[in-house]
């Protein structure tokens, strides 16, 4: 389980406006996708890759995303090259962090499809004297691919465990100051029950786009 000591969230519900200014956000797409067999940015779902359908949603918080891990064909999204190839998800966090330009980067897995910017804008609203966002899954695990990271502290801090042979975000998380969101804060937000629905085989692949499975737009 997740250390979360001395991390406790504010008791009142914060009321920031977000600045997508201070956000730059990223998708992380260089994994192996080994499960799935295949790509699964490029996955379709109503119509649009996965990679475009959480751009398209990233660019409504943030002023610019980037994919970390391959190309991108969509000229609004940049791309770049992982710093510490084949190391996982803490070596994609920290490509993100390396090249983000801003105080904060929000960075969000390729396989999670239906995320959304209600969901980045209230994350937002709690980053104030903390050095990472984390919401916890309605099963009590923390997502930190679905999460924002304050660039000075977590970057040199990433590239440390880096050195170390370390490739879990969360022991990134757990050496800085978090905020771990709890499922309650998020549970009245719309679209809230497939928030954290990761697509890493076929039978995830077939449930998500079966009938009715996918929120209309």
């Amino acid at each position: 389980m997740v250390n979360t000591r001395g991390n406790v969230r504010p008791m009142a519900t914060p009321v920031k406006t977000l600045s997508r200014d201070s956000i730059e956000a990223f998708i992380l797409a260089g994994g192996a996708s080994s499960r799935m067999g295949t790509d699964k940015s490029r996955l379709l779902l109503n119509g649009q890759t996965f990679s475009q359908r959480i751009a398209n949603t990233l660019l409504e918080v943030a002023s610019e995303v980037t994919i970390v891990g391959q190309g991108s064909e969509d000229p609004q999204v940049r791309s770049t090259s992982d710093v510490y190839p084949q190391w996982g998800a803490l070596g994609g966090v920290h490509a993100a962090l390396a090249v983000a330009r801003t105080q904060w980067a929000l960075v969000v897995a390729c396989d999670l499809p239906f995320v959304t910017a209600d969901l980045f804008t209230h994350l937002a609203t709690f980053r104030e004297n903390y050095d990472a966002v984390v919401p916890i899954q309605k099963d009590g695990r923390p997502q930190p691919l679905c999460s924002f990271y304050r660039i000075d502290p977590c970057l040199g801090r990433a590239q440390e465990l880096i050195i170390t042979g370390k490739r879990r975000p969360l022991e990134l998380l757990e050496s800085v100051k978090t905020c771990w969101l709890p499922f309650s804060d998020l549970q009245d937000l719309p679209g809230v029950e497939k928030f954290f629905l990761n697509i890493n085989t076929p039978e995830d692949y077939y449930e998500a786009t079966r009938k009715g499975a996918v929120p209309q737009n």
